[in-house]
């Protein structure tokens, strides 16, 4: 286990639900903590009868909606000037923009609701929602709705796994490795076909 997995596990074994919130708070605001840690020993401390599931999985829940609201708000009220005026260097434009305004009015919910139990998507899927200043209702909404499975998957495997941790998360990792390599892959394709369309 790294160093940042230690302080979080230690984190939430001293703090219990206040921990689990702050934490998938700062997750769904785009900082990168990982759930595949927290909700996990989450659900140890569930199995050792410091509070119910069910309080693991609403806290958790909450608290990425809440997480979700300031990444929304941060880009809806900053997000399209700056891509406006810096854009250029991180190959964004305003072509970029309508393009992103007309996916998420036609396909909003299910993309968010689709990133919330996606690593990586999932942190970062609302800074794009307020941006293209998605339907905040709607955007709300889903993103709830997305949290409470992959919460409620992980908790459980972290009471099914209480006595096999190690084993639990070892799997984890190697899945998030796979996912990984994956969308690796399809950035590298993306990147390719962009690349041929520029030379044509």
């Amino acid at each position: 286990m790294g160093a940042l997995e230690h302080f979080l596990t230690v984190d939430v074994a001293h703090f219990g639900l206040l921990a689990i919130f702050i934490t998938m708070t700062l997750e769904s605001a785009c900082i990168p903590i990982p759930s595949e840690v927290i909700m996990p020993y989450a659900g140890i401390l569930v199995a050792q009868g410091r509070f119910p599931l069910w309080q693991a999985v609403v806290v958790a829940s909450l608290a990425n909606l809440v997480g979700s609201v300031i990444a929304y708000v941060v880009g809806s009220t900053g997000g399209r000037p700056f891509i406006r005026r810096y854009g250029k260097y991180i190959f964004l434009s305003e072509r970029h923009l309508d393009s992103a305004d007309r996916w998420f009015a036609q396909r909003g919910e299910i993309t968010v609701l689709l990133a919330r139990v996606l690593p990586v998507f999932r942190t970062f899927i609302s800074l794009p929602a307020g941006i293209t200043r998605m339907n905040f209702a709607r955007f709300a909404l889903y993103s709830l709705v997305g949290a409470v499975p992959w919460n409620l998957a992980l908790a459980y495997a972290g009471v099914v796994f209480a006595d096999n941790f190690g084993v639990l998360q070892a799997n984890l990792h190697k899945a998030n490795l796979v996912f990984y390599a994956l969308l690796g892959l399809v950035v590298v394709g993306l990147f390719t076909r962009w690349l041929r369309r520029r030379r044509h």
